[in-house]
């Protein structure tokens, strides 16, 4: 009599078979999709259950997903981002001197840019269409301090001056810095032709500099922090000094026309970062073309 009373109770606890189940097959199916749902049964069972995971929180370390939205995601963004700078700095260029590389020196060494960051062709060249067929915009540059007593040159493209002037004054005000007239006779517009600077000591930089009759050769750095030795001499004589580096042994990175500061603002650490911050904000901005900037690193 216990063993019955044990059988009935057992069968009580027992949850019912769908019936869309029992109509299927010949004898009962029980699926448990999550661990939760095995209080339903009781912890005597002995038939064997298999569960099917739900929880995210379970996958395999090695997600591919992840490495493609956490760092591909980023690059892809970032090269998105160049690739869009590049096509509005064609567009400056063709408005300045044409659509025509060989009579626009500014022009090429952009297209020449381009090619070295591996745009394609077929974007240079629709870059180069939309900029002659493109609607009237307003070049401009906006003057500015920053942290530290820095000076920005924003060069900017756009269709509307109302709403970039908002634009950059409301990131300038949000990251320490101000508008500023005058910025722009600190700057000189000078041709510059860049090379890595690996293995090439402060003696020969300057060799080379009088070799190929540059005006200056000053250290700098790239955006992964790898050493460049910037060539400046007048705008006129860029594809002239380009090509005595280049018979000198010289690989060049780029060449172009470019704001050269007068004179150096050293910044300290913190200073430098909040500087880093707000050069970052202006690029991400949709209509800045380019940021010039005098900051030197206080040693």
């Amino acid at each position: 009599m216990a063993g019955a009373a044990v059988l009935r109770a057992l069968r009580t606890l027992r949850p019912r078979t769908p019936v869309g189940i029992l109509g299927r097959f010949p004898y009962p199916v029980e699926c448990v999709l999550t661990p939760a749902s095995r209080v339903l049964y009781p912890p005597w069972r002995t038939s064997t259950v298999r569960t099917l995971q739900l929880c995210s929180a379970l996958c395999a370390g090695h997600n591919k997903w992840s490495k493609v939205k956490h760092i591909k995601g980023p690059k892809d963004d970032a090269r998105g981002r160049m690739f869009m700078k590049f096509g509005m700095m064609i567009k400056i260029a063709v408005k300045e001197g044409g659509s025509n590389p060989d009579m626009n020196v500014n022009l090429a060494h952009i297209m020449e840019q381009c090619r070295s960051k591996n745009m394609p062709k077929v974007a240079v060249e629709a870059a180069i269409k939309s900029a002659e067929k493109a609607k009237p915009a307003s070049q401009h540059m906006f003057e500015a301090r920053g942290p530290g007593g820095c000076l920005l040159l924003i060069e900017v493209l756009t269709d509307n001056n109302s709403r970039t002037h908002h634009e950059i004054k409301c990131l300038l005000n949000k990251n320490r810095g101000m508008l500023s007239d005058g910025v722009r006779h600190n700057f000189n517009r000078r041709g510059v032709v860049l090379v890595p600077g690996q293995n090439v000591s402060t003696e020969r930089a300057l060799e080379l500099a009088i070799e190929a009759e540059a005006e200056d050769v000053q250290e700098t750095e790239d955006e992964e922090e790898q050493p460049l030795l910037q060539f400046i001499c007048n705008m006129a004589e860029v594809r002239k000094v380009r090509a005595s580096l280049e018979e000198l042994g010289m690989q060049i990175t780029s060449a172009g026309l470019e704001f050269v500061p007068r004179a150096f603002s050293s910044l300290d650490r913190d200073q430098l970062d909040a500087a880093s911050t707000l050069i970052e904000a202006l690029n991400n901005c949709p209509d800045v073309v380019r940021v010039w900037d005098n900051i030197q690193a206080d040693s």
